[in-house]
């Protein structure tokens, strides 16, 4: 019966991935041993349910199974744990990487300065990627883990509270929130290691010179942790997609907040006329990039002056359109 089996996948989700097989096998045979136990072979959706109220919440089953009761992170989010933490390790030290080629491209001279920079900065990076993502899971995990909370199974259960089996076509892709975490690390980096990045390069003879910031490299340290908190709840949505695997309204709730947030924090960043290079038309014009008066001057400077304009466009469309289309697909299941 489908109640049987919501209650099945239910239990397993809270389990080890390498255990959902056979303790699938093992409880339905449980239950159609019970089930025949009191009906026979005549059984019905009301014997089905009591027996399903005898066995207990999910929750309740799958702890008895796995014979744990307090942990840091539980079985149900230990997958999308490492998940996570492999994806946010390897974008962090591929983006390192990035900068050390970038870095020894431009100054090849200061090889050894830069490689010495890149292990310092593995070295004080790593820990504390780990030590966030473990804290973020750890929250979720305390707060009586996601899905939890979502099948509202950890007080009051009866198996009618048991979610339909997501339909394939209405999950989330895995690949969606893996990519997403990918580019806010690789963000995150390029702001706290090399900002300087962002801006025009200037070549003269085939010869790198330098890079016109685009950012106000003087306050930027005071903008960076607006920026790296703004970041890191990105990628906390993130996570929770990861972890839920479908859109839910409660889902839908968490990333209407949390992008909201952020719309509010960029608006904040980008709006003041500290944020960005003031000289920048000047420094072009200098650097003989575009000539001071010409029309590449014009329309340069024009898009210069409405880039923010231009950001916050860009911003809104996508932030809304992922709440919009959560929202779509959570209504649908």
């Amino acid at each position: 019966m489908e109640m049987i089996e919501r209650y099945i996948y239910a239990v397993t989700q809270k389990l080890p991935q390498s255990q959902r097989e056979d303790i699938a096998v093992e409880l339905r045979g449980l239950i159609e041993d019970m089930v025949e136990e009191r009906v026979g072979d005549t059984a019905n959706e009301k014997v089905v349910e009591e027996v399903l109220l005898e066995l207990g919440s999910p929750r309740e089953m799958a702890l008895k199974y796995t014979g744990k009761k307090r942990y840091l992170i539980g079985p149900e989010l230990f997958d999308p744990f490492l998940t996570v933490l492999k994806i946010v390790l390897i974008s962090l030290t591929a983006a390192l990487g990035i900068v050390f080629v970038i870095q020894t491209m431009i100054n090849p001279i200061d090889l050894l300065d830069a490689f010495v920079g890149l292990i310092v900065s593995l070295v004080t990076a790593i820990p504390q990627a780990v030590g966030w993502v473990i804290l973020i899971f750890a929250l979720v995990e305390y707060n009586g883990g996601y899905k939890a909370e979502d099948l509202a199974l950890d007080k009051t259960w009866s198996p009618s509270l048991l979610p339909e089996i997501p339909d394939r076509k209405r999950q989330i892709k895995r690949c969606d929130p893996i990519i997403a975490i990918v580019f806010y690390v690789l963000v995150m980096v390029l702001f706290t290691f090399s900002s300087n990045f962002f801006g025009v390069y200037v070549f003269q003879d085939g010869t790198f010179q330098h890079v016109i910031p685009f950012l106000n490299e003087s306050t930027l340290s005071q903008y960076l942790p607006f920026i790296l908190l703004s970041l890191a709840l990105f990628i906390v949505k993130e996570c929770l997609k990861l972890i839920s695997g479908k859109w839910t309204m409660k889902l839908v709730a968490y990333t209407l907040i949390i992008n909201l947030i952020g719309i509010v924090a960029v608006i904040f960043l980008i709006t003041g006329d500290a944020f960005w290079n003031t000289q920048f038309m000047s420094d072009l014009a200098q650097a003989g990039v575009v000539a001071e008066g010409s029309d590449g001057y014009s329309v340069v400077e024009a898009i210069w002056i409405n880039c923010t304009n231009i950001v916050l466009i860009i911003l809104l469309i996508g932030l809304v359109w992922d709440v919009v289309d959560g929202y779509i697909k959570a209504r649908k299941q």
